[in-house]
């Protein structure tokens, strides 16, 4: 038995979707489906908190990882970046120099218990809202959504690990994949992701 730990903000919880949970609820009852009596047995736990940035994940990343060590091995997805990069009350909430480090951080840590792990980029936001401040006093740009998304492709890179690229999947129908906050993806761009990270997972059952 292989754990599956998706550790993650708002996005991975699978806010905005009241249909189907979010991408990770999709990919986890798929597994919960595909699995029989004599095969691979993959357990996946959605460890999304809603508004994290990577400084919260540095705090817990050891401790759930601790919590759910499979002796058979986890697979670890890191899926941050769309709150550390949000600039509030005139600076980002992590700044790129620090997510890098934070990011760093948690893949060290995740390597003493996991045998993969995959760093999820992060999301375009809808054009109504690029470069905005909304009402949560947060302003996203494209600008640093590439800026924050080429460090977490450099650190995959350098650490030997997998980049999966969510960004590219949605930026030219982002308009109809994302909910009516311009953040958060409908039920339609959560069924997306899920279907790019389907076949990762195939691999584990």
């Amino acid at each position: 038995m292989k754990y599956g730990l998706f550790f993650g903000d708002s996005i991975t919880y699978g806010e905005y979707d009241g249909v189907f949970g979010g991408w990770v609820d999709i990919v986890k009852r798929y597994a919960l489906q595909k699995y029989n009596e004599g095969s691979n047995e993959l357990i996946l736990f959605n460890l999304g908190i809603g508004g994290e940035t990577t400084e919260g994940l540095i705090k817990r990343i050891s401790h759930e990882m601790e919590a759910r060590n499979s002796s058979e091995g986890n697979v670890v997805f890191i899926s941050y970046g769309a709150n550390d990069l949000a600039i509030k009350e005139g600076a980002a909430m992590v700044s790129p120099e620090r997510f890098k480090t934070n990011i760093l951080t948690a893949v060290q840590k995740a390597k003493q218990y996991a045998e993969d792990i995959y760093l999820i980029s992060i999301l375009p936001v809808a054009e109504k809202i690029d470069g905005v401040t909304v009402a949560s006093g947060k302003l996203r740009s494209t600008a640093a959504i590439l800026k924050y998304n080429e460090i977490l492709k450099e650190t995959a890179h350098e650490n030997k690990i997998t980049y999966l690229d969510f960004y590219s999947g949605f930026v030219d129908d982002k308009e109809v994949l994302l909910s009516g906050d311009g953040v958060h993806p409908n039920e339609k761009g959560y069924g997306i992701m899920a279907e790019m990270a389907i076949p990762i997972i195939e691999r584990y059952l």
